[in-house]
């Protein structure tokens, strides 16, 4: 069985869905929506599927099984609420939506039809990153001490006056946290457990025109008692990788986007000295730290073979609605506490 699947947007991230899905068992791209007929025309030339100029149209195609939200984030509900009614599984890329009470319009629509959502983190699906959530399950860090999340990359002044909706808090949403650095964000929340709380500053330092950050840093509690930090930017020249540091009474790890460029436990196993070997190799592209573009696509692969793996196995993705709303919880208290000076309790 294969599962067609429609694209609602055309800009730079659709592509990466599209390369993704043309490698996928079991799924194909069907079709593709844009409200021009003819960026969705060109868009289907290259890729293969038929071109829609309105949602109602490709939705009507009985081809499209599940539908890929690729417009701006603040944009995301609208199409997702509209394809749900129409029984459609839906993959939404990150972040799920702007506000917590967009995302559980969507969640509690999706509960409701009976159908599944995944929200894209294809960080997660690195080995990498995984080998690193294992070793985590299985308490090799001992008691979690310090969970850190940084992400100092850079965007010139023409990405955002040339995007339209970027750095706009209608359609962003946010800026360095909710745009670039939600991925750090759910890795570290993946790893360390739920934050109690927050303490933030934010600053736009590097760029003009702007509604939004561009710098921001957080001080973070996890439930576990550990504490953290949180530094996002998209104003440091030339930009680096994002970094995931994750320590313990008993082990450290930093996860560099696909290298653990450190790896260490009290009790080291037969296994680390080839995990060292192993994960420490080249980095999977360019991570983003200063093109958007120069990313590899391998993660939104293995995010969409999870979730069509997910539809033949009859059990939930591996990151469902509830899973992506998470780091969008965690950004917007970021913000609360930015903007009201004080600490920020997370329910």
């Amino acid at each position: 069985m294969s599962y067609g699947i429609g694209i609602v947007g055309t800009g730079l991230i659709a592509e990466f869905h599209a390369r993704a899905l043309g490698q996928v068992e079991g799924a194909q791209l069907a079709a593709v929506m844009s409200r021009s007929a003819d960026r969705a025309e060109e868009f289907g030339r290259r890729f293969g599927c038929r071109g829609y100029d309105s949602l109602k149209s490709l939705l009507a195609d009985p081809e499209v099984e599940i539908v890929s939200i690729c417009t701006p984030s603040g944009a995301h509900l609208e199409p997702a609420l509209e394809a749900i009614a129409a029984g459609r599984h839906l993959i939404i890329e990150k972040p799920l939506e702007i506000s917590l009470e967009r995302c559980d319009r969507i969640l509690e629509a999706a509960e409701k039809r009976g159908v599944l959502v995944s929200g894209i983190f294809q960080s997660r699906f690195s080995d990498s990153a995984r080998v690193l959530k294992q070793a985590v399950e299985t308490g090799r860090f001992g008691r979690p001490v310090l969970g850190d999340a940084y992400v100092k990359w850079y965007r010139s002044q023409e990405y955002y006056d040339q995007g339209g909706w970027k750095g706009t808090r209608r359609f962003d949403g946010g800026g360095a946290l909710m745009n670039q650095s939600i991925h750090a964000v759910d890795l570290l929340q993946w790893y360390m457990g739920p934050v109690r709380s927050v303490q933030a500053v934010t600053a736009c330092l590097g760029h003009e025109r702007i509604e939004v950050e561009d710098t921001a840093a957080a001080v973070l509690e996890f439930a576990s008692g550990a504490c953290g930090v949180i530094e996002g930017s998209t104003a440091v020249f030339p930009g680096f990788y994002k970094r995931i540091e994750i320590s313990g009474t008993r082990g450290s790890a930093i996860l560099e986007e696909e290298n653990l460029v450190h790896w260490r436990f009290e009790e080291e196993t037969e296994e680390d000295e080839a995990i060292r070997s192993r994960h420490s190799g080249g980095s999977g592209g360019g991570g983003g730290v200063a093109d958007p573009a120069a990313i590899s696509h391998e993660g939104h692969k293995r995010q969409f073979q999870d979730f069509v793996d997910a539809l033949k196995e009859d059990r939930p993705p591996l990151i469902d609605a509830a899973e992506a709303r998470k780091s969008v919880a965690i950004i917007l208290a970021v913000y609360e506490s930015a903007e009201s000076g004080k600490k920020v309790l997370l329910s």
